[in-house]
């Protein structure tokens, strides 16, 4: 199993943070490029979500956020535990895919989280089927399809 680091995200990397959000791969499934840039930047030094490059080798290639599954009134999770974390992730570097580093990544930042936080949720589309099979094998379990805040339907899924 490849190592992982966890660096937080700077300024410095939005370039490649909006060139992988452009990636054919990504298949829309996270907002525009300049959008979502722009969001990490406001979030950056809040301390609301926690935004890491993910890293093997030295080499940087995916990104993962965690945030208080209750900080931004997300329907979807109000029924879980108060302290309940909840992770948005993507593999960026198309060089990655298909190596099987997404569920371990996923895994690794799981047993880092798991030491603080009594569950970890995420909300994949339904749709997302390459998405749900990676949070899955990181030991993600499905726990209802239901709205989040915009009204579109995803797929909570709960770990343990």
């Amino acid at each position: 199993m490849a190592d992982y680091t966890f660096r937080p995200i700077t300024l410095a990397d939005m370039a490649m943070f909006k060139d992988w959000i452009d990636q054919p791969h990504m298949g829309g499934w996270w907002g525009d490029s300049g959008t979502e840039a722009r969001l990490v930047q406001e979030d950056l030094g809040k301390g609301i979500v926690d935004m890491r490059i993910v890293e093997t080798d030295g080499t940087p290639f995916a990104y993962i956020q965690d945030y208080n599954a209750h900080a931004f009134d997300a329907p979807q999770y109000s029924d879980q535990h108060e302290n309940a974390r909840a992770i948005d992730t993507f593999l960026g570097d198309p060089a990655f895919l298909g190596q099987g580093h997404g569920s371990g990544y996923i895994a690794a930042r799981l047993s880092q989280l798991r030491r603080y936080f009594p569950a970890v949720l995420t909300d994949p589309d339904p749709k997302n089927t390459r998405a749900i099979k990676a949070y899955a094998r990181a030991g993600f379990r499905a726990v209802k399809i239901a709205p989040c805040e915009d009204g579109d339907p995803v797929q909570v899924m709960i770990h343990p």
